[in-house]
């Protein structure tokens, strides 16, 4: 049955869709600031949470009443929800994040803060995500302003995650907890990617297994009682390279050996090495068999005392997972509605497959999910800049925010008007 509040809605008009984005843009990149002038980096719970108020203060006159949950960790900031009930039509989830990876020494030493320079503004989170949020406030003025009869007809759910950049399986159940029957799609709002000018929307990610490897050997002495010791650093160095030989590119399964300890003084066998990294890949399957082949190496090894053919042992730990986000129907049905909204607007859009982590990760298999619709910029994570060029810090273009608005606002409301046909819930 079709919802009376469902039957006045009327595609916008594009026109006075996009002279109300350019009117507040200026409004949207002081907020944006604001936001920027925040140290919101992850171990900044502090930090994290006065953002989080900022944000609910600004989305509070658009009718959004907000929630902080704690987060499990309690190290962290508190996740952040922001709820406007609709008037009979569906729900749409849209999702950002609040923390950042740059903490506040880093921002001092490398003077990294807001600074505009011609099309870009430079600073931390201008990019990653801060951007994105102010992306979604003017969309949804703009939506209130110019398409009352569907904003008031949305039940719209705002989520911001505490922590990100960091491991939080808990932000998933947050969000699953709230999503409810109703929702039509999760909007992941992390910027935009371009390929020779075309945008990229994200449709798929690989899921991310953090590991480390531990090695016991033996201690001895390395002049008197070399015989004795077996020397855990040369096991670990023995396993490595095995580890790298696991990245298949074909399978979209990557590797990374990111750090390696051991031993204490030159004058002793070391006892115990130990190698931190983590593996990668699209495909669930391919997923799954990593951690089988990378949990096979635990055990005996093959380096013994030869005094005594006492063996290293090798432990392999899981530190953590996300899982990967693959190539599904829901995701490639929200694609197609941005894809014609594109073509309305006069360019052409395509499909990514995205290696980094984002929040789509989880929840992807519960609503279906389309993520980098955000604004486009450059260099996230990167807070140098050197006199010659060759690094640049993270930096978000002004010119994109207007387009990108008014292509997500468009792509919206197409979406919420099939809730208008008599087929919808077929």
């Amino acid at each position: 049955m079709v919802s009376p509040a469902m039957t006045n809605i009327r595609e916008p008009d594009l026109s006075a869709l996009r002279k109300h984005l350019e009117q507040q843009l200026p409004a949207g990149l002081d907020l944006l600031r604001q936001m920027v002038e925040i140290n919101s980096f992850t171990g900044n719970r502090a930090g994290v949470n006065r953002l989080g108020r900022l944000t609910a203060e600004v989305f509070a006159p658009l009718g959004f009443t907000a929630e902080f949950v704690p987060s499990t960790n309690p190290a962290w900031g508190d996740h952040l929800v922001l709820t406007r009930p609709g008037a009979g039509g569906p729900a749409l989830a849209l999702v950002s994040h609040l923390d950042t990876v740059f903490p506040p020494e880093e921002e001092e030493r490398h003077d990294f803060h807001w600074r505009p320079e011609g099309d870009r503004i430079y600073g931390p989170g201008t990019h990653d995500i801060k951007g994105g949020t102010v992306l979604m406030w003017l969309m949804l003025d703009a939506l209130r302003a110019q398409a009352p009869e569907l904003f008031e007809a949305v039940t719209w759910r705002l989520f911001w995650n505490s922590s990100e950049e960091a491991f939080s399986p808990d932000f998933g159940t947050v969000c699953r907890q709230r999503l409810g029957p109703d929702t039509r799609a999760a909007l992941v709002f992390e910027s935009e990617d371009r390929e020779e000018g075309r945008p990229l929307l994200v449709v798929a990610r690989k899921g991310r297994v953090a590991w480390r490897l531990r090695v016991s050997g033996r201690g001895a002495h390395a002049g008197a009682r070399h015989a004795r010791g077996a020397n855990a650093i040369v096991q670990l160095a023995l396993l490595l390279p095995r580890v790298a030989m696991f990245t298949d590119y074909a399978r979209g399964l990557t590797f990374n050996v990111g750090t390696v300890s051991g031993g204490t003084v030159t004058n002793r066998v070391p006892h115990e090495a130990v190698a931190e990294g983590e593996f990668r890949a699209f495909d669930p399957a391919t997923f799954a068999e990593a951690c089988v082949r990378l949990q096979a190496l635990a055990g005996p090894g093959e380096v013994r005392s030869p005094e005594d053919d006492f063996a290293c042992q090798v432990a392999v730990e899981l530190l953590s997972e996300t899982r990967p986000w693959p190539s599904n129907p829901g995701s490639e049905g929200l694609f197609a509605v941005w894809r014609e909204a594109a073509a309305t607007l006069g360019f052409e859009t395509g499909a990514q497959r995205r290696g980094g982590l984002s929040d789509g990760n989880l929840l992807w298999d519960a609503v279906p999910t389309l993520d980098g619709l955000g604004p486009w910029g450059e260099n996230d994570h990167c807070s140098e800049r050197s006199p010659d060029g060759s690094k640049t810090p993270e930096y978000v273009a002004v010119s994109s925010f207007v387009p990108k608005a008014l292509w997500n606002c468009l792509a919206i409301a197409r979406l919420v008007a099939t809730a208008n046909r008599p087929d919808a819930g077929q």
